[in-house]
């Protein structure tokens, strides 16, 4: 889950938002019901073709609202190359975690990169992280030990040749890596508009994704074309309402909602999948969501008294 700056052209309407909000979770879900119906290609295949297809509906965007030209205008190329090959680990083991997991599951591990992105925000960052944040982070690691242990306990006991068991590491190794990706973000949006990151990554991911076909591609079949062209098409559109979401609503307000996407991978993953998800995966899922509504909680807080401090300043 990311945490975009707020940018000029910011027009609140909460409404707008949490509709725009839900609607990008639903269109990223749909691309991880594509992608997972494509059977188990490679990632880096399945990276290359979701960022190249998704780049259409994003040029798309930019060049209706007239910011294409000023997207591509970039002075740390090196930066967002960066972001690309973190970004491309992070997707790439998310979409092996899909293609060995159930949807619910796949989709529950993700919500471990909040987690991730306050320890590492703390650690590179020097983000200050107080008493109340770092019990939160301790009760969302509390949570991912429950929801990955009953999988990653067959691999401490030597069982490597589970694929669920592997997709469950390899899931987490990606939530890792997306944390990664957010830190490099930030760092970027000090002088990058959000436009020119979003365009870049998939840019890159496409060229980088590209780079591991020497290192095992399938052939598709014309089902599989239709399904990585829908994912890619979907995800790219998924972005864009992800992005106008901030523009209309506040992020505290806006990202609690990133969660209903277990309430829909329950239903679409039973549905299509015939997915049941245990009571175990179902409880870790709850003290993770339950950690990172409180650390978005705490965000709120501290932006509400910076902003009084600022006030005061000025008075």
């Amino acid at each position: 889950m990311s945490t975009p700056t707020a940018e000029p052209g910011f027009t609140p309407n909460v409404g707008l938002a949490i509709g725009l909000k839900v609607a990008s979770v639903l269109l990223f879900l749909a691309m991880s019901t594509l992608v997972k119906a494509t059977g188990t290609l490679p990632p880096g295949q399945l990276v290359t073709f979701r960022s190249l297809f998704a780049i259409a509906p994003v040029v798309l965007f930019l060049h209706w609202r007239g910011d294409l030209r000023q997207a591509l205008r970039t002075s740390r190329l090196g930066g967002h190359l960066l972001r690309g090959l973190v970004g491309i680990g992070g997707m790439g083991s998310g979409f092996f975690a899909l293609t060995h997991l159930p949807l619910p599951e796949a989709t529950a591990i993700n919500y471990a990169t909040p987690i991730f992105i306050v320890i590492l925000g703390a650690l590179f960052l020097k983000e200050p992280v107080r008493l109340y944040r770092w019990a939160a982070v301790l009760c969302g690691l509390v949570g991912v030990a429950i929801m990955t242990w009953p999988r990653l306990s067959l691999l401490s006991a030597g069982v490597v040749t589970d694929g669920a068991a592997i997709g469950a590491a390899v899931g987490l190794t990606g939530a890792l890596f997306a944390a990664c990706a957010m830190i490099t973000v930030r760092s970027l949006v000090a002088t990058e508009k959000s436009a020119t990151i979003v365009l870049y990554f998939f840019l890159s991911a496409t060229v980088l994704g590209f780079c591991t076909a020497p290192f095992g591609w399938m052939p598709l079949s014309t089902n599989q074309w239709l399904l990585l062209f829908g994912g890619g098409v979907t995800g790219g559109i998924a972005q864009v309402l992800l992005t106008e979401s901030y523009r209309h609503g506040d992020v505290s307000l806006v990202a609690p909602f990133e969660y209903s996407s277990l309430i829909f991978s329950l239903l679409i993953g039973y549905l299509f999948f015939g997915d049941t998800p245990g009571l175990v995966m179902l409880l870790g899922a709850s003290v993770v969501i339950g950690s990172g509504l409180f650390i978005i909680f705490r965000e709120r807080q501290l932006g509400i008294e910076r902003k009084r401090a600022r006030e005061a300043e000025g008075l």
